[in-house]
């Protein structure tokens, strides 16, 4: 996760995570390389991070507001598997600030195999959270514990 700066190259195709030159990409561009902007925030390799969405809401109390949940898609071809879950971010200043938070887990069974993959999020008019579920075929409506019985709404 990362800030966006006019003209910033972030490594795509040659390298990843800043410097780190990827070998398999022929011909390799090490000027290019060079340039390559280290990413403000680390959401971890193969979690396939794809649905972000800033919380303005309040439902999930203060703690939650200004941060972003983001979609963990998953790896399909590592081992162990890693995302299949929704994390939040907080945020402070405008910026990323401290450590993600699982908010919605269980897309694995305990041999690994995807019982969901969580991609897209939004957050409904009521501040609850939407997650789609691309393997699941199904859209999550995510409310804290103690808000369960307006899980209708």
């Amino acid at each position: 996760m990362t800030s966006v700066r006019e003209g910033g190259f972030y490594g795509w195709p040659y390298s990843y995570y800043g410097q780190h030159v990827d070998e398999r990409v022929k011909p390799q561009r090490p000027n290019l390389v060079e340039k390559a902007i280290v990413p403000d925030y680390a959401l971890g390799p193969h979690t396939a991070s794809l649905g972000l969405t800033f919380y303005e809401g309040t439902l999930f109390g203060p703690e939650f507001s200004k941060g972003a949940f983001v979609g963990q898609h998953g790896s399909w071809n590592r081992e162990p598997r890693s995302g299949y879950k929704v994390i939040f971010v907080p945020f402070a200043n405008g910026k990323p600030s401290g450590s993600p938070r699982d908010i919605l887990t269980g897309f694995l069974s305990e041999n690994g195999e995807a019982l969901g993959r969580p991609v897209g999020v939004a957050v409904d008019k009521n501040g609850a959270l939407l997650v789609a579920d691309d393997v699941g075929n199904k859209i999550w409506r995510v409310v804290p514990a103690d808000q369960t019985s307006d899980a209708g709404q």
